[in-house]
């Protein structure tokens, strides 16, 4: 759809399309999922709340999540690593402001942050093949974030069993198995053939905490994520969804030096922190909804 049909169904003028070609990719809104590669999680490959419906291939996986989104429905990207990449029908220009809004699932005291990373198709080939640049937050120095991070998450051998993990700092741990809540065979996705998998990214260091009457509590970063609870870049909230804003003007390359980007294709949503809490398990973060802000503004 071209920018000028975009914009007039922005202002509400109504188009009646004769045809289309039989190949035309459908997007949601814009905008649809290309790749789809979670951690292991409470939700992958559950078939209650998180919709699944015995996903075996990558194919599948990317349909499962477009058909998700299409229905503003939640994916979830599972604990750390975990990421979706979808592809905008336009570039999405930077003016300096908000030019993004990524729906979540956040509330106050219950974050799930996941890092946004923004991609130009510079060489016009609709795949993400270009360099990624990463979107900064409010937590940027060196005590907060871990760039290079990696998580290798091991295949469980039996059922009903955690999805054990280690990391490339020598750490190690496990994604819980949560029986009374989600009692599917396994958490590790049954698309991904291989008995392990790494996910690398950049971690955000992450609290979790009990508050004065019992319950698990999540940190809120003050803005700059993805599933955050944000003062400063989130949208009013509707039951069960939260939307935050971003600003390509936010891009940064690996070491940090911003990036001048006047406009991106791609967008890739990364669950930014390795943690749990209590028996509600692992933070993950999750998404609904990718949009191009530039049309609402």
């Amino acid at each position: 759809m071209n920018r000028l049909i975009k914009i007039l169904l922005a202002a509400g003028v109504i188009f009646l399309i004769a045809s289309c070609d039989e190949d035309e990719v459908i997007y949601n809104n814009g905008f649809r999922i290309i790749e789809y590669t979670p951690a292991p999680g409470q939700y992958i490959n559950g078939k209650g709340a998180a919709g699944f419906n015995g996903e075996k291939s990558k194919e599948e996986a990317v349909e499962y999540a477009n058909d998700r989104l299409s229905g503003g429905l939640w994916i979830s990207l599972g604990g750390f690593g975990g990421y979706v990449v979808g592809m905008f029908d336009f570039p999405v220009e930077n003016d300096g402001g908000y030019n993004i809004s990524i729906t979540g699932n956040a509330v106050k005291g219950s974050s799930e942050p996941g890092i946004v990373w923004v991609m130009e198709d510079k060489n016009g080939n609709n795949i993400p093949d270009d360099t990624w640049y990463r979107l900064r937050g409010s937590e940027e120095s060196d005590e907060k974030i871990t760039k290079d991070y990696a998580v290798t998450y091991f295949r469980p051998e039996q059922p009903s069993s955690p999805v054990a993990w280690s990391d490339n700092l020598g750490n190690s741990g496990s994604i819980d198995y949560l029986s009374a809540y989600h009692n599917q065979d396994f958490y590790y996705p049954e698309w991904i053939e291989a008995d392990s998998y790494t996910l690398t990214g950049v971690c955000v260091a992450f609290t979790s905490y009990v508050d004065e009457y019992g319950n698990y509590m999540s940190e809120d970063f003050e803005w700059g994520y993805a599933d955050n609870y944000s003062e400063i870049d989130r949208l009013a909230s509707e039951p069960g969804k939260s939307v935050n804003l971003f600003k390509i003007d936010n891009a940064v390359d690996e070491d940090g030096n911003h990036i001048n980007l006047d406009r991106i294709n791609f967008v890739k949503i990364q669950t930014g922190v390795n943690a749990k809490s209590g028996w509600l398990g692992e933070v993950s973060t999750e998404i609904s909804a990718v949009n191009d802000y530039n049309m609402v503004k």
